[in-house]
């Protein structure tokens, strides 16, 4: 019987990637930090708020991908890259994957009316689109950035737990957030390209080719700096937020020229350099507000 339970727990833990988690935890902490520093001076926000922002990220990633997996089982039986996920060999069952996704949902609208008002409103058109994007790729070449937004109501809903409100800079986080995810999803999508070309699925890849593709993500990513630099101004960032900056873009151009070389490295690229830039970038903002701080 635990020998059973513990292989769902390791399926599950697998069918939603948890240790993709990383991408946008730091930027909901950031925003966090931010937001608490110009509501009360402090660069902490509260165990509670902290416990129920983790619940609600938890529950909406999970409903995320739970949801992702099931929509695209039939597609992800036929890719050799996907073949062997939860969701196609039979780890978990269709009914496992609505209860889950379901159970989730659930779970992030009634954290979020804990959190306040505001949250619980935005609640909803936020399941809509980390929903939504599952079906985009079958009629649009968008659901890269589609992707993007998802990934972006990370910082929005920091910012939302702790002020109750998204300014300005926020915004400009967020948006840096989507293009830099819709940046590494055009180079991840390469790996797919002539499945999604037989399966006439709409990634860019297979709609415009290679060189659309890296050059898509190349402008994305150069204008998530941009955003990234708005965002550090508006909230009047001081020198570690502009040192954070420089050593992200960086690590987007690592990841850029690591890609260009060979597409073996996509796998690298996607998961150890964008796993690296969230961690450093929110290291160098709370260095930035705490030294505002003291």
């Amino acid at each position: 019987m635990l020998k059973k339970i513990t292989h769902q727990i390791k399926a599950l833990s697998e069918l939603v990637a948890l240790e993709h988690t990383i991408f946008s935890s730091m930027f909901l902490l950031m925003a966090m930090v931010i937001s608490s520093y110009q509501k009360n001076q402090t660069l902490f926000f509260g165990l509670e708020t902290l416990i129920l922002c983790f619940l609600a990220l938890l529950g909406a990633r999970n409903f995320a991908m739970g949801f992702n997996r099931l929509v695209d089982r039939d597609i992800d039986k036929d890719n050799p890259r996907t073949k062997n996920r939860p969701s196609v060999d039979g780890r978990i069952s269709v009914k496992g994957m609505v209860i889950f996704s379901a159970l989730n949902a659930l779970l992030f609208v009634g954290v979020s009316y804990f959190i306040n008002p505001l949250a619980f409103k935005l609640s909803l058109p936020f399941l809509i689109i980390l929903g939504g994007y599952s079906y985009f790729k079958r009629f649009s070449s968008l659901a890269h950035f589609i992707v993007g937004l998802a990934l972006g109501l990370a910082p929005i809903a920091g910012s939302v737990a702790v002020l109750g409100d998204i300014p300005l800079w926020n915004v400009f986080l967020a948006l840096g957030v989507m293009l830099w995810v819709a940046g590494f999803d055009l180079l991840y999508s390469l790996q797919d390209m002539e499945f999604d070309k037989e399966r006439g699925l709409f990634s860019i890849p297979s709609q415009l080719g290679e060189k659309w593709c890296l050059n898509l993500s190349r402008l994305s990513h150069l204008v998530a700096l941009i955003c990234w630099l708005c965002f550090v101004k508006c909230y009047h960032g001081g020198l570690f937020a502009y040192l954070g900056l420089g050593v992200s873009a960086l690590i987007l151009l690592y990841e850029q020229i690591l890609v260009a070389r060979d597409y073996k490295n996509i796998p690298k690229a996607f998961f150890v350099s964008n796993g690296y830039l969230g961690v450093v970038f929110f290291i160098f903002i709370v260095l930035d507000v705490g030294f505002k701080h003291a």
